[in-house]
């Protein structure tokens, strides 16, 4: 069995560096006085800590319906929004201050209710784990530097706010599959 398809792989790279351009003026590495004088039409180290910030959170995230779609049995096929990545450049591009936008999504085939819910929960799961993992390495870690401090704190707020939103039980968040799944499992 293949886990992954070359469609599935262009979709989660193309998605992780969408993710990087889009969160480029958002999510900025600290940067030397002197460094923020010089100007210019892209910078990579920016993108780069851009990408390490964001593409975590969501790729694990969709990553982990998969596999625990794939781990009970079903079939299950990520894919990039080319939608919610068009929705998500255009709010760049305007400078929107809020930007709201669907990157990926994993389709599962038919699932009964409970493996529905549990599906469904494990993306947010993995976000809210992200989010005590930077918190624990925030608390407890020595000699962090500065850089490293910096991308832990936004990982752990990037985390939060996802499992939250996530969370919330309005489709189509993953909150809505796991209350449908788990009133259908029971009742």
């Amino acid at each position: 069995m293949v886990l992954f398809t070359l469609r599935e792989l262009f979709d989660l790279i193309l998605m992780t560096v969408v993710l990087g351009y889009i969160f480029l003026p958002s999510i900025q590495r600290p940067r030397a006085i002197a460094e923020m004088f010089s100007a210019r039409l892209f910078n990579w180290e920016d993108f780069r800590f851009a990408l390490i910030v964001t593409a975590p959170a969501v790729v694990l995230h969709e990553l982990m319906h998969k596999f625990a779609a794939l781990f009970l049995g079903l079939a299950a096929t990520f894919h990039a929004s080319y939608f919610g990545l068009g929705l998500g450049l255009f709010l760049r591009v305007v400078q929107s201050p809020f930007i709201v936008f669907i990157p990926g999504y994993v389709s599962i085939s038919a699932a009964p209710p409970l493996a529905s819910a549990f599906t469904a929960f494990m993306g947010p799961l993995t976000n809210l784990a992200l989010f005590c993992a930077a918190a624990l390495l925030l608390k407890h870690a020595k000699k962090l530097k500065r850089n490293h401090m910096i991308i832990l704190a936004l990982t752990k707020q990037i985390n939060l706010f996802l499992f939250l939103f996530n969370m919330i039980p309005i489709p189509p968040f993953d909150g809505s599959h796991v209350v449908i799944g788990l009133f259908q499992a029971f009742f």
